[in-house]
């Protein structure tokens, strides 16, 4: 004979408690005493409680009460009934389904041994939605109900004969045997929100009881606590906080003493990376929570051991019986991973108070995931974006086959590249440079880029400098097909924009003259473009990464910050009284690189020329300073490797004839404002002597964005028919002309240029073998009835180290000791440069027969070899090797980490965060009506009518 008292714990539930009680007093096996309290509702709760059950049966409490307190206190006066008694624990949140107390002590009488049980918990909102079936943790605490996110409930889990053994069921409708309950001591005082559950059904398992999750009974959940649809009084903490404190509260409690050394060790290394992932999604207070509660419970120890010491008896000998029910290992490895997905999905790594059903609905219809296949070969092998990537490699490949010589990748403004990703470090960091006369500059910000880079492929800088610039047709090409999905949403066009921007003649001119600067900025443009148009939408997370990725372009191409910065003060001036947020975002992204790359950047202005430089050897030879104006109108800078002046006659042509569409003449005219702009720039720096590639970019993005924006009258006029058909695929024959014929010109001529793939260590092996201490090199090389030299140090010189500079009395003293030497006038040349540590004077061939002579002639000097590749001179004097200076720039040391501080905050607040906050459901006093269910229900009062 059973006896079972309802206990009914209200605060400041008004909205659900009505609703409740109906449900708890219409039971289809009616309930021998009921009992509510009232935790201080401020809302009226305590009235409707004595309106339902009379006043003799509510207690009042103060609002800092929990629900395990508050359940002790109705026991602790509740006298003994006859028969087996039950308590069944409910919170005002909670409505049962009108036959769930039957079904629940249905499954008592089947089970002898189960002493807690629960009923399936549904969503009060959406009343098909899976809550709980039971719930699990894992050995770091982390709660699973083992059910995907916003599951229905289609009968799935039911388990054999509607019951499942489970490790814990929730307070929210829990029965549980009065005589247990006392046994156990209740719910754990400790414990007033969140976890009590837990804990008691763990220690009830350890006391040989078991636990059931009765799937045929039913009850509807608002969860009103852990989503925050109410204060909570018991705790100041966040729900969160609370939750994930008591979870390790429970597991650091119950565990046995070697399984507990382990859970320490694990939930540190855990947290510490949940800490982390928090705050790369921009979610501090999850963070906060995250070390906050960890240091709550490792803090005090004592209450620990406490607790320890009351759940002593039986933890060892019932551990099995709870470890089996325990999460299994590799449903953490997919949490994780689930994790790391979603904050790439830019929803952030969200972790709730335990629920698995908090993420948002997905936008398809129900089942139509089923008629997509979500395969990645299917979705690359079907997407134009690919198979435009595919093409123009091939393209590439077809044109730079003669690079892949095997030898040294070098020649232009690329010096040989050589070293690693550890080299370019050292140089970046340190104080001195040893390389050439010797350097206390520093170097420049483009270095730390490329060691990134380096590092990321391997460490090997060869590597990432050959898929940064042999690779940056395709790349161009698959950025502006990428970053072109939301302003052009017509495929074609965006094939075409992307394969034209890949192939214009500042692509081609990159690649054969080797700037390895101006290749990644082309491959930014089309990202600037895409990050520009939510920038001045106002998007503060599309400035801070806008403004990272321009102090990238700027490291290397200095002019691209004026081009930038003369286009975002056009939109300040534009969109700034129109759209707010528009000033800070536009600050913001062209704030961020004058910060993080403050101290190079005022060397730069003090120096205006340098602004037209980029990163490598300034060679004045690759620039044409009579470029015409029928190649800068066409967006030809000139120089090595650029075809022909007509090749972007189609490009052109289309464009023109966008301006006469009537439709998006706002976006036609500010995307030909951009060219014009970048047009007349590109004058500027080309009458300076120096290679117009970066403004001419700008200006064929823009002539590209706003031909492409139109393409979509095509599909009009070839449905016109006539003349309109006929004129439309005039106007694509021309569109896909320049992209063609760009194409086969570079596949004819070839990548040919300065650039070549072929080159030497210039470094002879001698030399290196016989300079242990640090002696240099003297690399001469006759250029066009002029000489240049280079010192090197034992090793061919590094990316970056040509923009060091020497002290100007010793380059001043070193060139005129040089000039002497080569001109064989004698005197004390040779012991000059042997007083900065040149050991040998190295020529590559051929050798200049009066150059050689002059060589010969110096008594100071002995020749060492001699052939078609190079000769090679060693001083036959003392050589003293200049030592570095001692001490270090304690500046400099000082800048490199703020730097590395600021970039790694930039990076947190571009990087992606959650879209939107928590799903705030409405819970109000009437449930939504359900919508239609595909499986009829079991009982036709299952519905609980509000």
């Amino acid at each position: 004979m059973h006896s079972v008292t309802a206990i009914v714990v209200a605060h400041d539930g008004a909205r659900w408690l009505k609703e409740t009680l109906e449900a708890v007093l219409r039971q289809s096996r009616p309930l021998d005493r009921v009992a509510g309290v009232d935790n201080g509702s401020r809302d009226g709760s305590g009235r409707i409680l004595t309106e339902a059950f009379g006043p003799s049966s509510v207690l009042s409490m103060s609002r800092s009460t929990g629900f395990g307190e508050a359940v002790h206190e109705v026991v602790r006066r509740l006298p003994r009934a006859s028969g087996q008694e039950w308590l069944w624990l409910l919170h005002d949140d909670c409505a049962p389904d009108a036959h769930a107390l039957r079904a629940l002590l249905h499954a008592a009488d089947q089970n002898p041994k189960a002493a807690i049980l629960g009923p399936k918990l549904r969503d009060w909102l959406d009343r098909r939605v899976l809550l709980e079936i039971g719930v699990t943790v894992g050995r770091s605490g982390r709660r699973d109900t083992g059910l995907e996110p916003r599951e229905y409930d289609q009968g799935q889990h039911d388990g054999t004969h509607g019951v499942l053994d489970v490790l814990s069921v929730s307070t929210a409708g829990m029965l549980i045997r009065r005589d247990v309950w006392e046994e156990l001591a209740g719910l754990d005082p400790r414990l007033p929100l969140f976890r009590d559950d837990l804990d008691l059904c763990w220690r009830a398992r350890v006391a040989g009881h078991r636990v059931l999750n009765v799937t045929d009974a039913v009850a509807w959940h608002a969860e009103a606590a852990s989503r925050r649809r109410r204060r909570i009084a018991a705790s100041e903490d966040h729900p969160r906080r609370i939750d994930r404190r008591n979870a390790l509260f429970v597991v650091m409690a119950n565990l046995p003493f070697w399984a507990l050394v382990r859970s320490v060790f694990r939930n540190i290394t855990g947290s510490l990376v949940r800490t982390v992932l928090f705050v790369l999604a921009k979610q501090p207070a999850n963070a906060l929570d995250e070390i906050a509660a960890l240091g709550s419970v490792l803090g005090h120890p004592g209450r620990l051991f406490k607790a320890r010491r009351e759940r002593k008896k039986g933890r060892k000998q019932g551990y099995p019986a709870v470890a089996r029910l325990f999460t299994p290992p590799g449903a953490t490895w997919r949490r994780l991973a689930d994790m790391f997905q979603r904050y790439l999905a830019g929803e952030g790594p969200v972790d709730s108070a335990g629920r698995h059903h908090a993420a948002a609905a997905s936008s398809e219809d129900e089942g139509d995931e089923l008629l997509t296949d979500s395969g990645l070969f299917q979705r690359m092998s079907s997407s134009p974006g690919v198979w435009l990537c595919v093409l123009l490699l091939a393209v590439t490949l077809a044109a730079e086959w003669s690079l892949f010589a095997g030898g040294l990748l070098g020649g232009g403004t690329l010096v040989p590249v050589t070293g690693g990703a550890s080299d370019l470090w050292r140089l970046y960091v340190e104080n001195h440079h040893s390389a050439g006369l010797g350097s206390d500059t520093w170097a420049p910000p483009y270095v730390a880029v490329l060691a990134a880079l380096s590092t990321i492929f391997f460490g090997k800088t060869w590597l990432a400098v050959s898929v940064l610039l042999l690779g940056c047709v395709p790349l161009a090409g698959l950025s502006a097909y990428v970053a072109t999905r939301r302003m052009i949403t017509y495929t074609p066009a965006r094939v075409w924009l992307a394969a034209t921007y890949a192939l214009l003649p500042v692509a081609t001119g990159v690649v054969a003259s080797g700037r390895v600067g101006t290749a990644l900025v082309f491959v930014l443009i089309p990202v600037y473009a895409a990050l520009a148009t939510r920038v001045v939408a106002g998007s503060r997370r599309a400035a801070w990464g806008f403004g990272l990725l321009l102090a990238i372009g700027t490291a290397f191409a200095p002019l691209v910050y004026v081009v930038v910065a003369i286009l975002g003060g056009l939109a300040a001036v534009s969109f700034g009284g129109i759209r707010r947020g528009v000033g800070v975002s536009l600050a913001i992204g062209l704030g961020t690189p004058i910060v993080l790359l403050f101290p190079w950047l005022a060397e730069i202005v003090r120096e205006p020329r340098r602004i037209l430089l980029e990163s490598g050897l300034a060679d004045p030879s690759l620039a044409d300073p009579r470029l015409g104006a029928d190649a800068l109108l066409m967006l030809n800078p000139g120089g090595p490797g650029t075809p022909p002046v007509w090749v972007t006659a189609g490009l052109v042509a289309v464009a023109l004839g966008a301006l006469l569409l009537r439709r998006h003449q706002t976006v036609v005219a500010i995307g030909w404002g951009v060219t014009l702009f970048g047009v007349l720039l590109a004058v500027v720096v080309s009458r300076l002597a120096e290679w117009p590639g970066v403004p001419l970019a700008f200006a064929a993005t823009g002539l590209l964005v706003a031909t492409a924006l139109t393409a979509h009258r095509i599909t009009e006029f070839r449905a016109a028919g006539g003349l309109r058909r006929a004129g439309a695929l005039l106007i694509v024959i021309v569109a896909f002309a320049t992209p063609l014929a760009a194409a086969g010109l570079w596949i004819v001529g070839g990548a040919g240029g300065p650039l070549r793939g072929d080159l030497r260590d210039p470094v002879p092996p001698l030399s290196a073998a016989w300079s242990p201490n640090g002696e240099r090199t003297l690399l001469m090389r006759p250029e066009g009835g002029r000489l240049a030299y280079t010192l090197l140090s034992g090793r061919a010189p590094f990316i970056g180290e040509s923009d060091l500079r020497a002290p100007a009395a010793d380059t001043a003293r070193v060139g005129t000791a040089v000039a002497g030497l080569a001109s064989g006038r004698g005197g004390g040349d040779v012991q000059i440069l042997a007083a900065y540590g040149v050991q040998f004077v190295t020529v590559p061939g051929p050798v200049d027969v009066a150059l050689q002579r002059a060589l010969d002639s110096e008594p100071a000097l002995v020749r060492v070899s001699l052939s078609e590749t190079g000769g090679l001179w060693r001083v036959a004097g003392t050589v003293t090797v200049p030592k570095p200076p001692s001490g270090g720039d304690g500046w400099h040391r000082t800048w490199l980490w703020a730097q590395a501080a600021l970039v790694a905050l930039v990076l947190v607040l571009a990087s992606p965060g959650a879209r939107t906050a928590e799903q705030q459901e409405d819970y109000g006093d009437a449930p939504a009506p359900a919508r239609s269910s595909r499986r009829r229900p079991k009982n036709p009062e299952e519905q609980v009518p509000a």
